[in-house]
């Protein structure tokens, strides 16, 4: 990038840390293809890459008094949350995605083959269901479950308020409930 450039991205994360949501819009239109590429290239899946390039943008809303010029250019600010992300992402789909191998084996070696068929679609139905979901409650989500952080280091990691925490991972498990098809009130809610 030219030095122009770089002093008018500069100047776009100034008046991000003033609020100034033009100036993220701005912000999106000029690097949006770059972030997504480097998101596309790392997650190797459209939808993923694509939300990748929104927390990003909404990390450098969140983060841009943050920004030191003496320590990089904007881009490759932006470009690093981006690999972060994407990376966080990689993280967060393999447990949801992958049915677990040992526990397969497990069904395989002592029950019959009606149960692993049960397994299998009950694993396809989950999936399913968590990809009905918006991205920030997915990942909150993935972060509880297949990560076994607390409400609080949710919190403390995605830089949430706890009780937007708490509130977003409520209603996912209510959303999963309807999804799942598990209108029982009474019925148990696993929560983390």
């Amino acid at each position: 990038m030219a030095v122009a450039d770089e002093a008018s991205l500069q100047a776009r994360i100034a008046r991000i840390v003033r609020q100034d949501e033009h100036a993220l819009a701005e912000l999106y239109d000029a690097l949006a293809g770059r972030v997504y590429g480097l998101a596309l290239r790392i997650t190797r899946q459209v939808q993923t890459a694509e939300e990748v390039t929104e927390d990003a943008f909404w990390q450098v809303w969140r983060q841009a008094p943050r920004f030191d010029p003496t320590r990089g250019s904007v881009l490759s600010w932006i470009l690093t949350i981006a690999r972060s992300r994407a990376l966080d992402a990689l993280r967060r789909r393999d447990p949801a995605e992958a049915l677990d191998e040992r526990c397969l084996a497990d069904l395989e070696a002592g029950s019959n083959p009606q149960d692993l068929l049960q397994a299998v679609q009950q694993h396809h139905r989950l999936h399913a269901a968590l990809a009905g979901l918006d991205a920030l409650p997915r990942q909150l989500l993935a972060l509880a479950f297949f990560r076994g952080l607390s409400h609080e280091e949710i919190a403390c990691q995605m830089q949430l308020p706890l009780g937007t925490v708490k509130s977003h991972i409520r209603r996912a498990l209510l959303r999963l409930r309807e999804l799942l098809g598990s209108n029982d009130p009474t019925s148990p809610m696993v929560t983390p």
